[in-house]
């Protein structure tokens, strides 16, 4: 079969591109009819290459054959040395993948790659190109490091045409583009960056990977949202999408798959950052517990699921009287329209006068918990903050909370429990189901029915008064208390 080529010239016909979805227009618009964003059309050169065929007919060459009679070609993922960054790949780098790879500044998508590159270099030869920075500056990293395998070439150019005329002459195991908004195509007379120039860099890249077998890493900025900066049609493009996530400040990383053409979506990989690179951590669970405080109340740990992996998480809550007439909520790891609403149960269902109270959410590690799994932990948090009572140190919190109180079914609850149980936890609390896990005797799963009786059965003690007492023994919060219900 005759092979095709494409010719890679503009036509110098202007169009107008949304940013946000991809959509093409002739002519600027104000809204993008078809996903309804405001001012989110740039102009970009409309590219009029054809696919030819090596005679130049302009026919096709692409015809349609049986699933049967296609080979898959025998081949087989690259094992990185590094597992938590195979599991978020789903097992290694694809032949011929086009991964992108974003984060915030500074948290640590170039030391990550550069790692991997050295890795990788023991492999065969791993061109690392860098548009940012100049070689001299990568070597410092390197050596920091101890990065200094002698098949890992370093190239600092922007212009995309000439660093593919490299790839096709070393025909490396592995190239790495640090970072796609600084290479530009001469042939696109717009900034690099541009709408146009993006999508032409990264659509050349990829018939230059699939075409030759060779992966191909794409690292791109964010926006102030923390969303890929550039053309939404990028995600589309390439093969799997990675966010590198975490507090910069804070020492662990979270490397998140959104999307994967050839593995699972929504894992996670766990890293340390230290002096020596990206460290990552085997047992998650065992790292984010590792300072937990015990027996204070406020603290209660979550069993969220992140891909196929269980993770164990500390909840903290603290609520404290308000000296304003408006009290504050403040969440940092979980969506703030889910704590109000969570508060808002707390209040209607269970009857815990938080009308008056700041309240502050945060879980422990840098973690963000997307799964209404969560809410149970984050309900009895705040609730043991509340009361002044510790939660039952020994137990752990899965379950979705409704608008009525009632606890709601999530998935895998047999497995969250069985990854408790390995931790030395010995209590779980869950939504009741018609088949209860098996986890032998030295587990106790209490399978519960609504919020209220998840309370009484986690916290341990008698409410604790904080505050000083008015005539008659009765604390200013237990008067509140007595006057929410009256009212």
């Amino acid at each position: 079969m005759a092979k095709s080529a494409y010719n890679g010239k503009s036509s110098g016909k202007t169009i107008f591109v949304c940013s946000n979805c991809g959509s093409e227009s002739p002519k600027w618009q104000g809204r993008c009819p078809d996903c309804s964003e405001w001012n989110t059309f740039s102009e970009a050169i409309a590219p009029s290459g054809t696919w030819l065929t090596k005679a130049g007919t302009g026919a096709s060459v692409n015809k349609p054959e049986p699933i049967t009679a296609i080979s898959n070609g025998n081949f087989q993922r690259t094992i990185v040395p590094i597992a938590e960054f195979n599991r978020v790949l789903g097992g290694g780098i694809v032949p011929g993948s086009l991964t992108l790879i974003g984060g915030d500044p500074g948290i640590g998508k170039s030391t990550l790659l550069l790692q991997v590159s050295g890795l990788i270099a023991g492999l065969g030869k791993v061109l690392y190109v860098s548009a940012e920075e100049s070689p001299h500056q990568i070597k410092l990293r390197a050596d920091r490091l101890g990065i200094a395998p002698p098949d890992l070439y370093l190239l600092a150019e922007t212009n995309i045409d000439q660093i593919i005329q490299y790839v096709e002459a070393m025909r490396p195991a592995l190239v790495v583009i640090d970072s796609i908004q600084t290479v530009y195509v001469p042939d696109v007379p717009s900034a690099a960056g541009s709408v146009s120039q993006v999508r032409e860099c990264t659509s050349r890249l990829m018939r230059t990977g699939k075409g030759s077998n060779i992966p191909i890493f794409l690292v791109g900025h964010v926006t102030k949202d923390g969303a890929l900066a550039g053309p939404r049609v990028l995600e589309h493009m390439v093969d799997t999408v990675l966010y590198l996530e975490g507090d910069r400040f804070h020492q662990y990383r979270l490397l998140r798959g959104v999307k994967n053409r050839f593995g699972s979506t929504n894992e996670v990989g766990v890293f340390e950052m230290g002096g020596d690179g990206m460290i990552e951590v085997p047992n998650p669970s065992a790292a984010f517990l590792a300072e937990r405080s015990m027996g204070i109340p406020g603290s209660a740990v979550a069993v969220t699921m992140e891909g196929t992996r269980p993770l164990l998480i500390e909840v903290q809550a603290l609520t404290s009287t308000t000296s304003f007439g408006m009290p504050r909520r403040t969440a940092n790891g979980i969506d703030q329209n889910r704590l109000q609403m969570l508060i808002a149960v707390l209040t209607k269902r269970v009857g815990l006068a938080l009308y008056n109270q700041d309240i502050f959410i945060n879980v422990v590690g840098g973690m963000k918990v997307d799964e209404p799994a969560a809410d149970l932990a984050v309900a009895t948090a705040i609730a043991s903050s509340f009361r002044n009572q510790m939660v039952n140190p020994e137990a752990v919190l899965i379950g979705e909370i409704g608008l009525s109180g009632e606890l709601r079914q999530v998935s895998q609850v047999e497995r969250r429990l069985s990854e408790a149980h390995k931790l030395g936890f010995s209590r779980g609390f869950y939504p009741m189901s018609p088949k209860p896990p098996a986890l032998g005797e030295s587990f106790l799963a209490s399978g519960l029915t609504s919020l209220s009786q998840c309370i009484e059965d986690a916290l341990l003690g008698e409410p604790q008064l904080d505050e000083p007492q008015e005539s008659g023994g009765r604390s200013k919060r237990k008067r509140d208390e007595d006057e929410y219900e009256d009212y």
